[in-house]
C-alpha cells in the first residue's frame, strides 16, 4: 500500500537492512526526546519557572485539573500531528512537543524532589534507572517473543481510561490514590511498552519513525513518573 510516494508496508515485510535502520532510527529518536525532556526540565528548574509551575499547581485542586487538561489536549494534538508521515516538520514538532509538555507536568513533582528533600538527586537518579532497566527488559521481551501480543492494546486502553476516571475523582473529592495505585500505573505502563515494541516492527511503515518514537516516549516517561511517585512517597 501506498500513500503519495511513501510505501506503507509494514517493516516487517520489508528486507532486513531496511527493518534494523527503521529500528535504529525509533530509538534514536526516543533518546533525542528524552534528552530534549532533560534540558528543557533543567531549564525549569534553574529558574522561577518550575517554581511558578509549582504554586500554581498547589494552590488548589482544579489548579492541577487545568494543568492534566491541557497536558491532555497537547498530547492529542501531539499525536495527530505525528501521524501525519507527508510531513516530517509536523512530526519533529509533535516529539519534541511532546517532550516540552512532560517537562511542564514533571515541574512541580521534580521542584518539590529537589528542593524539600535532601536526597533529591539520589531519588531522581534512582527512579531513572529503575524505569531505564525495566524499559530495557521490556523492549527485549517485546523483540523477541513470537507470541502475538495484540491483546495488550484493548487492556492499555481500558486500563489507561480507568486510570483517569480514579485520577480526575481524587483530585475532584480529595482523597489519595496511595502506593497500590502507582505500583499499577507502573505495571501498566509496561503493558504498553510490550504491545507497542512488537507492534512498531509489525504494524508500522518505516517511515512512521517519529509516531514510533513519541508512543515510546509517553509511555517511559509515565512509568518514570509513577517510579518517582513511588519513591517520593515512601517516606
Amino acid at each position: 500500500m501506498t500513500y503519495g510516494d511513501l510505501d506503507l508496508r509494514p517493516v516487517a515485510e520489508l528486507d532486513d537492512t531496511t527493518r534494523g535502520d527503521f529500528v535504529v532510527r525509533v530509538y534514536q529518536h526516543l533518546v533525542a526526546a528524552i534528552v530534549v525532556f532533560a534540558g528543557i526540565e533543567a531549564l525549569f528548574l534553574n529558574t522561577p519557572i518550575a517554581e511558578g509551575i509549582f504554586d500554581f499547581a498547589t494552590s488548589g485542586g482544579m489548579s492541577w485539573l487545568l494543568i492534566l487538561g491541557l497536558f491532555m489536549v497537547g498530547q492529542w494534538i501531539v499525536a495527530n500531528s505525528a501521524a501525519d508521515l507527508l510531513n516530517p516538520q509536523k512530526q519533529y514538532a509533535a516529539l519534541f512537543g511532546s517532550a516540552a509538555l512532560y517537562a511542564v507536568l514533571f515541574a512541580p513533582m521534580l521542584h518539590y524532589v529537589f528542593r524539600y528533600r535532601s536526597d533529591g538527586g539520589t531519588t531522581v537518579a534512582a527512579a531513572g534507572l529503575i524505569t531505564a532497566i525495566a524499559f530495557a527488559g521490556l523492549t527485549v521481551v517485546g523483540f523477541v517473543t513470537r507470541k502475538d501480543l495484540s491483546f495488550l492494546r484493548p487492556i492499555t486502553m481500558y486500563g489507561f481510561v480507568c486510570a483517569g476516571v480514579l485520577i480526575l475523582g481524587a483530585i475532584l473529592f480529595g482523597f489519595n490514590l496511595g502506593v497500590w495505585f502507582s505500583v499499577a500505573m507502573i505495571a501498566l505502563s509496561g503493558v504498553a511498552i510490550l504491545w507497542q515494541t512488537q507492534t512498531i516492527i509489525r504494524k508500522f511503515p518505516s517511515q512512521a519513525h517519529v509516531a514510533a518514537a513519541l508512543g515510546l516516549f509517553s509511555s517511559v516517561m509515565t512509568m518514570f513518573w509513577y517510579v518517582l511517585r513511588l519513591f517520593v512517597g515512601r517516606d
